[in-house]
């Protein structure tokens, strides 16, 4: 773990960078209302073996989730204005990092993540040119957006109703932004997360995985 200081704000969080020196696009990760756990931590580490540079801040300071009561207490509590100075924060210091190419980053959020990685979106616009969303929406204006978007969602999904995806992805697109949203058979919420076994979906991951790695690679390089 990582803490480092930029613009005032202190902000904690888990660095990936490519091996052997090498230089690339930056991506801020954000969790899902697990916390920043293991499993995301593998995805950083995972996006870092793919040439970038990453940097997931811990929105809930070090306390993560095993279950789904504790999930829901701990995003309920969630200081909204303090994350969002956080991942602001989290875009400046990849923006000053030695190791990152571009000043134009992407934004990778889970569930809640996805929802925080949409606002990110919005506020900073000139910032983050590619969001990826797995199985999150969210219900905010996003008319200063300047992104291009990629969504994974599933096709049983109480958290995530297909009308309430078919509604953001209509409105993203009325907005002339770049959407590609994918629903994958047979999965549920948390499909990708491979710590998850009662959700987890081996193919739908492995593709979600390819389609975003394809698509970061294509915006931010």
């Amino acid at each position: 773990m990582k803490t480092v200081e930029v613009g005032g704000v202190t902000v904690t969080g888990y660095e990936a960078v490519p091996a052997g020196g090498k230089k690339g696009p930056g991506v801020v990760a954000l969790h899902a209302w697990w916390g920043l756990n293991v499993f995301f931590k593998e995805v950083c580490d995972r996006l870092a073996g793919e040439g970038f540079v990453v940097f997931a801040p811990d929105l809930y300071h070090g306390t993560v989730a095993t279950t789904i009561e504790e999930a829901e207490n701990l995003s309920s509590t969630l200081n909204h204005e303090v994350a969002n100075q956080e991942m602001v924060a989290s875009v400046e210091y990849l923006q000053q990092h030695p190791a990152v190419t571009s000043p134009a980053l992407g934004a990778v959020g889970f569930s809640l993540g996805a929802f925080l990685a949409l606002r990110l979106a919005q506020n900073r616009p000139q910032d983050v040119a590619a969001v990826v969303l797995f199985y999150g929406t969210g219900d905010g204006e996003y008319d200063r957006t300047q992104a291009a978007f990629l969504g994974h969602f599933a096709d049983n999904d109480p958290f995530e109703p297909t009308e309430v995806v078919q509604q953001l992805k209509n409105t993203l697109r009325e907005l002339g932004r770049e959407v590609e949203f994918h629903t994958y058979p047979g999965t549920g919420h948390w499909f990708f997360e491979q710590d998850r076994p009662d959700a987890y979906h081996a193919d739908a991951a492995h593709a979600a995985w390819e389609r975003t790695v394809a698509f970061l690679r294509r915006k931010l390089q």
